[in-house]
């Protein structure tokens, strides 16, 4: 996927993999729903790419054992460019003179 898709393609796209890893598990939609603990209707607008809510999106993934991959979708912001140079300039340049360890 790239960042020129148009949310609807990108929501079929994801539905369509969603619907893809469902038939490799063997599946029906209605198991689905059910591991993830919402409606098969809910299941049926997703694999449709149809805007569904956050919550209802993320339990699907949880049941399908794809939440491990969310880290790849949205990385943990690291620290800023200012805290990295921060931490870099409070660190000791040079040990003392004369101290044995």
């Amino acid at each position: 996927m790239d960042n020129h898709w148009t949310d609807a393609a990108a929501l079929a796209e994801v539905g369509g993999r969603i619907a893809a890893l469902r038939l490799r598990r063997q599946w029906r939609q209605a198991d689905l729903a059910f591991e993830a603990g919402v409606s098969k209707r809910t299941v049926e607008r997703i694999e449709a790419g149809t805007s569904v809510q956050t919550a209802l999106f993320l339990r699907v993934l949880r049941a399908l054992e794809l939440l491990d991959g969310l880290e790849l979708l949205v990385p943990a912001a690291g620290p800023t460019p200012m805290e990295l140079l921060r931490l870099q300039t409070n660190r000791r340049k040079r040990g003392r003179r004369g101290v044995a360890p």
